[in-house]
């Protein structure tokens, strides 16, 4: 594969959308402020190429004592611990502000993650980077999925997100790992506009 095609893609697409979304970052973090108690942003570390550890950038979409409640809630509800154990995800989330479900269902809280496509550690376009407790997921497969940097969007992004089981999910970044080509990355960007716009499949 043409892998320095796709590095001057990534960069293009970050320049182009840093332009486009300056008006969201000027006004997002005053909104957060001004909505909930916090920082603006929310680092997680996650894993990129070859398995190395790195902050993913987000806007904040959480309460400041989000782990309290969300080990509260675990806690009284066996349902929602395997439902959260399956997919590290819950629906109806009350750890999530008001605000922060906006964010998240318009995918407007990744914005920030042009950061870590500047920074070498995510392209713009590939699978979304996971934590280490989901490797388990991907099997013999994790060889595969760790060859290419994790991507803000991506095969995954427009094909359903949430909507999708996790052995789909795998399958998806697998194929594109396999058979990436620049016209697959302009495919995949106009698929994510739609599943913006739409909000298809977010959470």
């Amino acid at each position: 594969a043409l892998r320095w095609e796709k590095s001057i893609l990534a960069f293009m697409l970050a320049i182009v959308s840093t332009i486009l979304a300056l008006p969201f970052l000027l006004v997002i973090p005053i909104l957060i402020k001004l909505t909930s108690q916090g920082p603006v942003f929310f680092r997680h570390e996650r894993l990129g190429k070859c398995g190395r550890p790195f902050k993913v950038w987000k806007f904040r979409t959480m309460y400041a004592d989000a782990d309290k409640r969300l080990k509260d809630l675990l806690a009284g509800d066996p349902a929602l611990a395997a439902e959260y154990a399956a997919n590290f995800k819950i629906r109806n989330d009350p750890r999530i502000t008001p605000l922060g479900r906006f964010l998240r269902k318009t995918s407007l809280d990744e914005i920030p993650q042009i950061f870590n496509v500047f920074a070498g550690q995510m392209s713009f376009i590939g699978p979304r980077p996971i934590v280490a407790a989901e490797i388990h997921y991907y099997g013999e497969n994790y060889e595969i999925f760790s060859r290419i940097r994790p991507g803000i969007t991506g095969l995954w992004q427009c094909s359903g997100r949430s909507d999708t089981d996790y052995t789909r999910r795998v399958a998806l970044d697998v194929y594109y790992a396999l058979n990436w080509s620049p016209w697959m990355d302009i495919w995949i960007c106009i698929r994510t506009v739609f599943s913006v716009l739409t909000m298809k499949g977010a959470m």
